[in-house]
């Protein structure tokens, strides 16, 4: 039984390499990536038991997401898609150097996940599991998604599964007020909430720092705890009306995509493994120690997966020289 259940799209990233274009490269590393998978995969690096749901292309393409999960120590729990319009979805990540900007470029419309419905896919590991999680860009790709998400969730909280969301607003995938629609929708089933400061403002409308935000989410969505990223400034959560707040480690940044999802299984790794999946004071600080170190050790990989142990992570959290700051 996994402790951790995740559900969303994982697509096959392609990026040529560094220093490159896009337009005049013709080789491409394809390397495996996705949210929710990458926030499981994150978890399995403290022991956490998890697993990742979704609908997949019956073809060599989907067989290899499910490959590369399972060799980060995940659990596909896939419906497949054996239909002539099956398809998995792309991006391609062409890496930038001051002044030029890393790009990237989506070809994931139509990708089988969008057509997934709750009765394909095997919900007993949701209602089993101790924290379900997902994020806002599963509900974007569909109508189909976005009712499979809210099935899930009701599924889980009936269970008394822990319900966790990260708000992860794409702006490629849908407008600020569809988005706004559907996290009012949603978030009233959610117990534990990951919101980046810049979303909760500019999607929400939530006004003041981060502590007034967070406040104010935990008022109006009934959250038994919620955790504000604030990019460079760390994160401040809050919980039993303590207010957490934690820094962040330095780091040499080799890829930084992924880093919030690493953030994010870091968190609930560690709440799951030492603190029983309980949300209190004293066990949200540790996670969110956790949470810090996992982000800065991923901004040292390439790819959108922590690789990585729970003795490297407490290696960080251990070395004052990693200089975190707050």
């Amino acid at each position: 039984m996994a402790e951790l259940v995740t559900f969303g799209e994982t697509m096959l990233r392609l990026s040529p390499p560094r220093g490159t274009r896009l337009e005049t490269e013709g080789e491409l590393d394809a390397q495996v990536g996705g949210a929710e998978s990458n926030v499981a995969a994150a978890a399995s690096c403290l022991g956490v038991d998890a697993a990742w749901c979704s609908k997949l292309p019956a073809n060599p393409l989907g067989r290899r997401v499910t490959r590369a999960l399972r060799g980060h120590n995940v659990t596909p729990e896939v419906a497949w898609d054996d239909s002539d319009a099956a398809r998995l979805g792309t991006y391609y990540l062409e890496y930038g150097a001051d002044p030029r900007e890393t790009t990237v470029v989506y070809d994931r419309a139509n990708a089988s996940i969008t057509t997934v419905d709750t009765d394909e896919l095997d919900t007993e590991p949701v209602a089993d599991a101790d924290v379900f999680h997902t994020t806002g860009i599963t509900p974007a790709l569909s109508d189909a998604t976005a009712e499979t998400t809210r099935d899930l969730l009701d599924i889980a909280a009936e269970a008394d599964t822990l319900c966790s969301f990260d708000l992860n607003y794409r702006s490629k995938l849908w407008s600020q007020e569809a988005a706004a629609i559907a996290y009012d929708s949603l978030l009233s089933r959610v117990d534990l909430l990951f919101a980046p400061r810049r979303d909760a403002h500019r999607i929400l409308g939530y006004d003041g720092d981060a502590e007034a935000v967070a406040r104010e989410l935990v008022a109006d969505y009934e959250l038994d705890a919620v955790v504000v990223t604030r990019g460079a400034d760390g994160s401040l959560a809050l919980v039993d009306e303590a207010i957490i707040e934690e820094g962040i480690y330095s780091d040499e940044t080799v890829d930084a995509i992924g880093t919030g999802d690493a953030f994010v299984g870091g968190f609930l790794g560690e709440l799951l493994t030492n603190g029983d999946g309980a949300l209190t004071p004293e066990h949200v600080e540790t996670a969110q120690a956790y949470a810090a170190a996992a982000a800065a050790v991923k901004r040292t990989i390439t790819g959108d997966v922590l690789v990585s142990t729970r003795a490297e992570i407490e290696s960080v959290l251990a070395d004052e020289s990693a200089g975190i700051s707050r």
